[in-house]
């Protein structure tokens, strides 16, 4: 599920559950004892995520979305898995540590989320990343509008997130979703000698940068609690529902070709 490797001063971490790296609630909690098993290791500068799969993040994991709707907790249940998933995000992005994510295949939904929580992002040039989540009458709510906003402006997010749009990664490089694209040939080789080149930095230094950085962006009312707060009103919708309710019941082969899973918030 994931595969961790030691490089020098470079961890990397590994995602391999197949057939799309699904996130559950296994995945999230792994995650977030690796960045904690990281953090006291103070040898390691950089946190380096990838895949061993040709998708890197599909989103949430459906079995677990039907389950929630299934259950008797239902929009509550849903909800916890949206908190959670905020609360992992922050913990991976607020790491004393860099952390860099590869994106050599698809990263949607709760996927690119994920990605989003990182410091430095490098995607394969054909790589589709994409929020699709108002298709369902939901929202990017693992922290998906605050963090895109942040990075690349309210027209930017905008343009992805109300318009469901798919980008690829040259063209994420060019709106600023990731800092640098390359060919996919040459993806790992290029961001393993990124990551190394980093982890030549002293720690202390990276964490101070990081945390001074943070202070700049200017303070904001808490959009992360809105997030939860919306989440949480439009599962409660029936329009939203009926339109989860459908994509789930579609059938495995139709959804894998046509559609990206959605990500965590209910994605």
């Amino acid at each position: 599920m994931l595969g961790v490797e030691r490089r020098g001063g470079v961890l990397v971490a590994t995602l391999a559950r197949a057939p799309v790296n699904a996130i559950d609630a296994t995945l999230l909690a792994r995650l977030d004892a690796l960045v904690t098993e990281t953090e006291a290791d103070t040898s390691i500068s950089v946190l380096h995520v990838r895949s061993a799969l040709t998708t890197f993040s599909a989103g949430a994991d459906l079995a677990l979305m039907r389950a929630c709707m299934e259950s008797e907790a239902g929009t509550g249940a849903m909800v916890d898995v949206v908190r959670d998933m905020q609360r992992v995000f922050a913990h991976i992005e607020n790491a004393p540590f860099v952390t860099l994510v590869e994106i050599g295949g698809a990263a949607l939904g709760g996927g690119l989320e994920l990605a989003l929580a990182c410091d430095l992002r490098v995607a394969a040039d054909e790589a589709p990343l994409a929020l699709p989540e108002v298709g369902l009458g939901l929202l990017p709510a693992a922290g998906g509008t605050q963090r895109l906003t942040a990075l690349c402006g309210a027209g930017v997010a905008r343009r992805l997130i109300l318009g469901g749009e798919t980008i690829d990664g040259a063209e994420a490089l060019r709106l600023g979703v990731v800092q640098w694209a390359r060919p996919a040939a040459v993806l790992a080789d290029w961001t393993a000698a990124l990551a190394a080149r980093i982890a030549a930095y002293p720690r202390d230094a990276l964490a101070a940068s990081k945390r001074c950085i943070a202070l700049a962006a200017p303070a904001a009312d808490d959009g992360f609690g809105a997030e939860i707060a919306s989440t949480r009103t439009l599962y409660g919708s029936n329009e939203t529902r009926a339109r989860v309710a459908a994509f789930l019941d579609r059938p495995r082969r139709a959804r894998a070709a046509r559609t990206p899973s959605p990500a965590a918030a209910g994605e």
